[in-house]
């Protein structure tokens, strides 16, 4: 429903998104991850027809975005990070305008607006200039213009920007329901809302491609070992030695104590499943045993494990303009 191939976007002499390429599956929920500077909203404006890439191609829909814009765009439904809001009109006037430009037949857009507004919560806004509303409502007014004309794909750029906890659980259930019969790409800062949202991450840093998985493939591909956490009553022993002796075991930290109760992190082979051994033996040794799960990445350590690493290599033509994106994108 979305590919992209091998795109690049230069400003001159500098590279803000650098041969970048991904397919976004239909009715998937894709996060677009990456560290402030590193090409995310460049990208999402290629994607939209907003800006021109340097090389490289987008389809979206089964359209090329750049050679059948049109086309590409009647496909499309766009929430920029910057609401696209008209201050000097109603929300009511405002959307009966995306309505008309978008192709909506006249005899559909009340329908469709109501639909809207009921589904991002604005129906009581109507009357309201777009240009009084709170950061919340606008962003919200935001997401009705994008979903208004019921697009094949939607392209959400920091969706759930200013708005109160409630209103991000509603965001977030809304964007969870138009999966299936929508393909979206959400790009956010807020790692769990990717969690909860997306089914795969596309990870971008410095204008690449670093990782494109499961969060759970990821945490595989990037934990060398697999990690227990054990908390065991030890009766003033020390279980270490005794744990490292396990076959399987490859090392044991010590990760909290306090009051005789201690913690430990206990790292096994991939694929070495050493729980068993590991009750077994604090059992058969008379300490208590409290707690024993396995101690997984998280997406943020996904995250920042991948943009610190690949930090440390300076991407061809981007040297220290890093934050290019950020200038040009304002």
């Amino acid at each position: 429903m979305i590919e992209v191939q091998h795109v690049t976007k230069r400003y001159g002499p500098l590279t803000a998104v650098d041969d970048i390429s991904f397919r976004v599956e239909r009715g998937e929920i894709l996060g677009f991850l990456g560290p402030n500077g590193a090409g995310k909203t460049t990208t999402m404006r290629i994607l939209t027809g907003y800006l021109p890439a340097t090389e490289g191609r987008v389809q979206v829909a089964g359209f090329d975005v750049f050679d059948q814009p049109i086309e590409a765009k009647r496909r499309t439904g766009y929430l920029p990070e910057t609401p696209p809001l008209y201050p000097e009109m109603t929300v009511a006037e405002y959307l009966q305008f995306i309505a008309r430009i978008n192709g909506v037949p006249a005899g559909d857009r009340q329908a469709q607006i109501g639909s809207a507004m009921e589904r991002t919560a604005i129906t009581d806004m109507g009357d309201r200039y777009c240009g009084r509303l709170s950061k919340g409502y606008r962003q919200r007014v935001g997401l009705a213009q994008a979903i208004l004309h019921n697009p094949d794909v939607l392209i959400l750029d920091e969706p759930t920007a200013g708005l109160d906890p409630r209103q991000i659980i509603e965001t977030r259930k809304l964007i969870t329901e138009l999966a299936g019969d929508h393909t979206i790409i959400l790009s956010t800062h807020i790692l769990p809302e990717v969690s909860q949202t997306c089914q795969r991450v596309v990870i971008i840093n410095r204008g690449r491609v670093v990782a494109v998985d499961t969060p759970d493939n990821l945490t595989a591909r990037l934990q060398g070992s697999q990690t227990l956490y054990l908390q065991v009553d030890t009766q003033g022993a020390d279980p270490i030695p005794a744990l490292e002796g396990l076959a399987g075991v490859v090392g044991v930290t010590l990760a909290d104590q306090r009051d005789g109760v201690a913690g430990y992190y206990v790292d096994s082979g991939r694929g070495d499943d050493i729980r068993r051994e590991l009750a077994r033996t604090v059992i058969t040794n008379g300490w208590g045993l409290l707690e024993l799960r396995p101690q997984q990445m998280s997406l943020e350590d996904i995250f920042l494990q991948l943009t610190t690493d690949d930090a440390a290599e300076t991407a061809p033509g981007t040297g220290d303009d890093a934050d290019t994106e950020e200038r040009f994108d304002g």
